[in-house]
């Protein structure tokens, strides 16, 4: 996930210097620059990352190295880049620091894609950015693009850049029809309700399935029948054993996650959102094995057996389970490789 930093070290009143902070707690960036002293002060205002020189703050920040090695909380190079040796002393450093923090008076002499390209995974790489098309450019360098924007421009374009960092963030996923081949009941068990802190559209859900690599996309709660209320918030996953996709790429099942967490949500075109868990309801109800077939192999998931259950076909359709038949096609996102504690490894894995 890309960051979004907010500057509040300018040289103004504290008024102007607490909007900007308020500002970034509002917009949920992960971290502000503060003046040294400020730390505490900042923290009174909500909860949130601070960097700076002040030894209180989360993230001790210089353009000093000599200074920052002695520090004991996490670290920050900051640098203007001026020169070729600015662009050198950024790239030495990096990989000893948990964060660069880039700033280039003159974009055009900024060497971005050389630290990118030296620094890509062995630090986190933070662009300074007063506008939206200065951040636009950061995080679209080498395709890849920087980790996070420092938003150093007014209170108005910190909303902008934000949207920016988002939409930076986000996956595009290809989700594929998937031939129904069997739906069967299959006796008791626990399966998990998502509530999450935000309301879903209808043709949107989450993706989860007993294979790990082929998980189909469950719609939420968000379609009201004659019997039950829509519930937008919700989605109603599967048993404790089934994996969901998360933000980061990475899969988990669902007996792991709880209040607070980030997990995906993906509508029927493949776009991606993260969405935070309000809580979890796990039960003991009856359940259905659903299996489809793509390209000669078959994938499965559980669910629960209600009519508000829904899988999604290719048109954005919520399909009831207790109307799904065999032949009927609906989405899922499968992958070629399989996944060891959630994460992507390329050896030969069989799930049945």
């Amino acid at each position: 996930m890309k960051e979004l930093w907010v500057k509040a070290d300018q040289d103004t009143s504290w008024d102007k210097r607490k909007k900007l902070i308020t500002t970034a707690l509002e917009n949920g960036a992960h971290a502000v620059l503060v003046k040294t002293g400020e730390t505490e002060k900042t923290k009174q205002l909500g909860r949130i990352l601070t960097a700076s020189a002040d030894p209180q703050a989360d993230i001790y920040l210089s353009d000093k190295y000599e200074e920052i090695s002695k520090a004991k909380n996490k670290k920050a190079y900051y640098k203007d880049i001026k020169s070729k040796q600015d662009e050198k002393d950024v790239t030495a450093y990096g990989p000893k620091v948990d964060y660069v923090i880039v700033k280039a008076s003159d974009w055009k002499i900024i060497p971005l894609e050389n630290i990118i390209a030296a620094l890509k995974g062995k630090t986190k790489i933070i662009v300074e950015a007063k506008n939206k098309e200065d951040a636009k450019t950061a995080l679209e360098t080498l395709e890849i693009g920087a980790d996070g924007i420092l938003a150093a421009g007014e209170a108005s374009d910190i909303k902008k850049i934000k949207d920016l960092v988002e939409a930076a963030s986000l996956e595009k996923l290809t989700l594929v029809p998937v031939k129904i081949k069997k739906i069967k009941q299959t006796g008791m068990g626990d399966r998990v309700c998502i509530d999450t802190c935000s309301m879903f559209a209808v043709g949107e859900g989450m993706l989860v399935g007993s294979q790990s690599n082929s998980l189909f996309l469950v719609h939420a709660e968000s379609i009201e029948t004659q019997y039950v209320a829509a519930r937008p918030f919700r989605v109603n996953a599967g048993p404790v054993h089934a994996y969901t996709k998360m933000p980061d790429g990475s899969t988990k099942y669902l007996s792991e996650l709880s209040a607070g967490d980030e997990v995906l949500a993906v509508d029927y075109k493949g776009n991606t959102r993260p969405v935070v868990i309000g809580r979890l309801k796990i039960e003991r109800r009856p359940l259905m094995i659903v299996e489809a077939e793509y390209n000669g192999k078959t994938i499965k998931t559980i669910l629960q057996n209600a009519e508000t259950i829904r899988l999604v076909d290719k048109e954005g359709k919520a399909v009831s389970i207790t109307a799904l038949k065999e032949g009927d096609t609906v989405l899922a996102h499968v992958e070629d490789v399989g996944r060891h504690f959630g994460m992507k490894v390329n050896e030969t894995i069989t799930e049945k």
